[in-house]
C-alpha cells in the first residue's frame, strides 16, 4: 500500500528501514490547536519562526543524511542550545540551485537550512503545501522527547527561488511543548 504523499520526504526513511509509517492524517489549519497553529500556519521558514518563539538560536542535529544526484536528503532534529528538540524533520535540498559557498555550509551539517539561506542572503520563499497530525511512533517520540503524546502536528513546506524552482521540500513535526506558555 502506498504511503500518503503528505508525509514525504519522511516516508522514504521509513521505507528504507522497512518500518511502517506512523498513523497520520491531513488536517486543515483550523484543526490544529492554537499554540501549534501559530508555529505552523504561515508562509515563513520554520527556523526563524522557532528562533523567535523560543527567543533563542536554533541548532541542527542530523540523524541521517545522504547525497544523490545533487540532492541532500536528511532526517534532522532542530534543537535549542541546551539540546531540547523544537522540531523533527525530513528535508530534500536541491544543491544545484544554490551558490557553492551555501552548498559548503549545508555539507557541514551544523546549521539549519533556513538559517543558512537567511544569513547568506539567498532569496527564496516558503510555501506550505499541507498540514497533518501524526501519532508518534517510538522514533519520533524519542527524537522530540514527546513522551506519551497521542498526537503531534506538522506541515509539508516547499522552499522556492523567485522563479519557482524548488530549493527544498521539507516535512516538519513539532514536539508537544508550547513555547509560548513559558513566557
Amino acid at each position: 500500500m502506498d504511503e500518503p504523499q503528505f508525509l514525504s520526504p519522511l516516508d522514504g526513511y521509513y521505507r528504507e528501514a522497512g518500518l511502517p509509517m506512523p498513523r497520520a492524517r491531513e488536517v486543515q489549519p483550523e484543526e490544529i490547536p492554537p499554540p501549534f497553529r501559530r508555529l505552523l500556519c504561515h508562509d515563513q521558514d520554520m527556523t526563524p519562526t522557532l528562533a523567535s518563539a523560543y527567543d533563542e538560536e536554533i541548532g541542527l542535529h542530523v540523524l541521517k543524511s545522504q547525497v544523490r544526484n545533487d540532492v541532500v536528503s536528511r532526517e534532522v532534529v532542530l534543537v535549542l542550545g541546551d539540546g531540547r528538540p523544537v522540531e523533527m524533520g525530513a528535508i530534500e535540498i536541491h544543491l544545484s540551485l544554490l551558490p557553492v559557498h551555501v552548498r559548503e555550509l549545508i555539507a557541514q551539517g551544523a546549521t539549519p537550512l533556513g538559517a543558512i539561506l537567511n544569513s547568506e542572503g539567498v532569496v527564496h520563499s516558503s510555501h506550505p503545501v499541507g498540514y497533518f497530525e501524526i501519532a508518534p511512533d517510538a522514533a519520533i517520540a524519542d527524537a522530540l522527547d514527546a513522551g506519551d503524546a497521542a498526537l503531534l502536528y506538522g506541515r509539508r513546506n516547499v522552499l522556492s527561488h523567485p522563479g519557482g524552482e524548488v530549493l527544498a521540500e521539507v516535512l516538519e513535526i513539532l514536539p508537544p511543548t508550547d513555547p509560548f506558555s513559558a513566557r
